[in-house]
């Protein structure tokens, strides 16, 4: 239920739906930073009814779930207890109806007050998930983070069976963790934070110390050509199913690359707007929706095409599976999505586009080993 990404026009019939921020107001509002803890949090919908509400608070690399309740008339949803923690980011989802029964969907995130003098790292993936041999450990600093070499030797990331891990930074807030090739499946990975008093920045300094473990599952890894118009899955190198795919169109080609699924949504909003273009397309409910870069590239379903997939592609830069309004397990997209982990790979060949970014989403397997490397700041 995330309001982002590219795909195809919709071409939908009558009047378009609401802008779902006109039809479920969210405080704080999307992409609020340093929320203080009294500000509270409100779902309401001024007009028809709440369906769902879900709230995770997320810290220390641990995911909480938030309890509240709806209102007896539909219209609003609070949490259980009104004061929000600090140094935490909270993600809400909701659904609803407007007055004309029309579903609408957001997906929001805001982040809570970090105390002054004071950073801490959000960390992919969260403790005891269960990931593809793609995922890539990435931290987030909260601030700006001038003493690399500190920050880095504060943090270790090992492995079970061991295997050489190198860390690479992406600006000055951002450290990722990888070993030479993608993970051997069952691999235990063990990230400990020691970041509680290291000096960030002058006068700035760490709060977490904290650590937590994560399980590789079985390899997939999916190599998808565009100028085929086929998906390859292989399942710990055998060949499962050759999926026929849309790609980007001419005007609006698909990366080429390894790309690591970061999110999976059974269905979100997908608006041009968002990523750049114009009004082309804003299509209300795109099931089976996997995210693949911060940019907005997805691997979705795509009901409003299907006569593309396999013929030609037709996408705004996504690879669009064949689906049905509202999704089902038993088309192309469905049997992807329920096969897949995050932190699985998408690898695009045969693309008239340039290779992702390293740093667009977890990009990072297009970089070659040696390059990683020389990106670590204590040598």
């Amino acid at each position: 239920m995330l309001l982002s990404s590219c795909s195809d026009p919709a071409r939908a019939r009558g009047a378009p739906p609401p802008a779902p921020e006109d039809v479920i107001r969210i405080s704080p509002d999307d992409g609020t930073k340093a929320v203080r803890p009294g500000a509270g949090l409100t779902v309401r919908v001024p007009g028809g009814r709440l369906e769902s509400v879900s709230v995770v608070r997320s810290q220390d690399a641990q995911d909480f779930p938030v309890p509240g309740h709806i209102a007896e008339d539909g219209t609003t949803w609070r949490p259980d207890d009104p004061k929000l923690a600090l140094a935490a980011e909270y993600t809400v989802d909701a659904v609803a109806l407007d007055a004309s029964g029309r579903r609408s969907a957001r997906h929001t995130t805001f982040t809570t007050l970090v105390p002054d003098e004071r950073f801490i790292g959000y960390v992919t993936p969260e403790n005891r998930a269960t990931v593809g041999t793609g995922m890539i450990v990435s931290l987030a600093f909260s601030r700006d983070i001038d003493n690399r070499a500190a920050v880095e030797r504060a943090v270790r990331v090992t492995a079970r069976p061991a295997v050489e891990v190198r860390p690479h930074w992406f600006g000055k807030n951002r450290l990722d963790f990888r070993p030479e090739h993608y993970w051997r499946p069952g691999t235990v990975v063990t990230v400990d934070l020691r970041l509680r008093d290291v000096e960030a920045a002058r006068g700035v300094y760490g709060l977490q110390y904290k650590t937590f473990t994560f399980t590789v599952g079985r390899s997939q890894v999916s190599l998808v050509d565009a100028a085929r118009h086929t998906m390859e899955v292989r399942r710990d190198g055998d060949l499962l199913a050759t999926v026929p795919i849309t790609a980007g169109a001419p005007a609006h080609t698909t990366y080429n690359g390894k790309m690591v699924v970061m999110e999976m949504h059974e269905v979100t909003r997908m608006n041009s707007r968002t990523v750049g273009f114009g009004g082309e397309y804003d299509i209300p409910d795109v099931p089976h929706a996997l995210k693949l870069t911060d940019s907005g590239t997805f691997l979705h379903g795509n009901y409003w095409a299907p006569d593309a997939p396999g013929h030609v592609n037709v996408s705004h830069g996504c690879v669009g599976l064949r689906d049905v309004k509202g999704g089902s397990s038993q088309t192309p997209a469905g049997w992807f999505y329920d096969r897949s982990l995050i932190g699985d790979v998408i690898e695009v060949v045969n693309s008239n586009d340039r290779t992702v970014a390293a740093d667009n989403g977890l990009g990072g397997w297009n970089m070659g080993w040696k390059e990683w490397k020389a990106g670590g700041a204590a040598g």
